[in-house]
């Protein structure tokens, strides 16, 4: 590639694009909503929160100087991260807690950039994410699963109009922030039936010497907040 092919890619992805209608914007937050909502549609669709919370273990892990070993998606959405490091402390602690608040997060950052009209960028960096992702994947339902994901992202950023791209990165931020509180519930369904002591909460609550329900609730007060924020960002620009 050239210098002035490099050029007009850096300008794309560091440039803004025009702010996309309210009815867009409103349609998206719908059809996010309704996707969280329904029963065989999340089903699906929550493979891409399982990336999500996955590849947040994952980072957090790398970034608190523990060593990442692997990751795995499964066909029922769950999904397992694998790390070595201490077996305790703050490093620990943050990669564990990193899960279950991932998803909101991540829905909150690409709010930020939306209202700040960075489709390109979003897109371009979600696809980046994945398929650095996608070198710890140690599973060929999970690869599979990353790369369709990412290459969907790819094809809409490079192959689509500005409108379609504007409605595909707001459904995808939509979602995120709409559907982070969901997993939540569905863990402490979980832990009502479950008394394995297995889950994020669970093991937060041993390694701080706190009860897993303050976990739970923590963890809901980010999919709340960021889903408040992130709201304002985009309805309010």
């Amino acid at each position: 590639m050239n210098v002035a092919g490099i050029t007009e890619m850096w300008d794309r992805l560091t440039g803004t694009q025009p702010d996309p209608s309210r009815w867009l914007v409103g349609a998206t937050a719908l059809l996010a909503l309704a996707a969280v909502l329904t029963r065989s549609v999340w089903h699906v669709v929550r493979n891409a929160v399982t990336i999500a919370h996955e590849g947040g273990h994952g980072l957090i892990a790398l970034l608190t100087g523990r060593r990442l070993d692997g990751i795995r998606l499964h066909s029922d959405t769950s999904g397992l991260t694998v790390s070595r490091g201490k077996p305790r402390g703050l490093g620990m602690v943050l990669t564990a807690a990193a899960g279950y608040t991932a998803p909101p997060l991540l829905g909150l950052a690409g709010a930020a950039l939306l209202a700040a009209g960075h489709i390109t960028a979003l897109l371009w960096g979600a696809t980046a994410l994945l398929l650095v992702m996608l070198v710890m994947i140690r599973n060929a339902y999970g690869a599979l699963t990353v790369v369709v994901t990412a290459a969907v992202f790819l094809l809409v950023s490079w192959l689509t109009k500005a409108q379609v791209q504007a409605a595909f990165a707001y459904l995808v931020v939509w979602f995120l922030l709409a559907g982070g509180a969901r997993p939540v519930a569905e863990l402490q369904r979980t832990r009502l039936r479950d008394r394995s002591g297995s889950s994020d909460a669970d093991q937060l609550g041993r390694l701080t010497h706190t009860p897993a329900a303050l976990w739970l609730l923590l963890f809901y007060a980010v999919a709340l907040c960021s889903l408040v924020g992130g709201a304002r960002w985009l309805l309010l620009q």
